[in-house]
């Protein structure tokens, strides 16, 4: 499937109904069609991995050619200057997202989260939450000191006020403390201080992120899942 049959094909996809509701969800529809991530993620299917065809796709300017480019692109051949030039095009969270999700499983890309972290651009700084976030849930080989040293990122970032940053920090925090009971403790702990900040922003990371990881089902999860590495050794 060529650049412009793929342009062609988004066209008449486009459905002005989801443009209003995504709107709504506070992304930026200056650019928008109105295509579903699943409709999206179906056509990527199609198309198949193709490192210049997502080049194309991210330059067309379109939010779900965009989003496209995320699926079809290969992790393995995104280079620096590609992952400042996306980053920086950032213009709403759900491309913000989706593209941290192929960063995470870049070597480059990983590379960047702790200096985005410091970014003043509310959706780069997010990505390296996002990034955390992401990589908290699917890289089961890690060691837990990757995921310490991402605690402290995570601290220092929790006085950023801007929405979609404090809600990116929260994100990762979380989902490092849901990954097994030791680095649970350690996101408890780490919420713990991030609620004794003069801010409200890390207040309300904090008490969202208790609220969570010390609740039953986060709890009962580690403890069933502790048990079943046990009675394996």
């Amino acid at each position: 499937m060529t650049y412009r049959q793929i342009i062609t094909r988004l066209k008449r996809m486009a459905n002005a109904r989801n443009v209003a509701g995504m709107a709504r969800f506070g992304i930026n529809t200056s650019h928008a069609l109105g295509i579903s991530v699943d409709d999206l993620r179906k056509l990527a299917r199609e198309i198949g991995k193709d490192h210049e065809l997502a080049h194309r796709l991210w330059t067309s300017g379109i939010h779900e050619a965009r989003m496209l480019a995320a699926f079809v692109d290969e992790p393995e051949r995104i280079t620096s200057r590609q992952l400042d030039r996306w980053a920086n095009d950032f213009d709403s969270w759900d491309i913000c997202d989706q593209v941290s999700g192929l960063f995470e499983r870049s070597p480059r890309g990983r590379e960047r989260i702790p200096t985005w972290a410091k970014s003043e651009r509310e959706f780069v700084k997010r990505s390296a939450f996002a990034m955390i976030a992401g990589l908290a849930v699917h890289d089961k080989a890690a060691a837990d000191r990757r995921f310490e040293r991402y605690l402290v990122i995570i601290r220092r970032g929790a006085t950023d006020e801007r929405n979609f940053v404090k809600k990116a920090v929260n994100w990762a925090l979380r989902s490092i403390g849901k990954r097994n009971r030791a680095l649970n403790r350690r996101a408890i702990a780490t919420a713990k201080e991030i609620k004794t900040l003069d801010s409200s922003a890390a207040r309300w990371i904090a008490a969202d992120a208790l609220r969570e990881l010390t609740g039953p089902g986060v709890q009962q999860r580690l403890s069933s899942q502790a048990a079943k590495r046990q009675s394996q050794r």
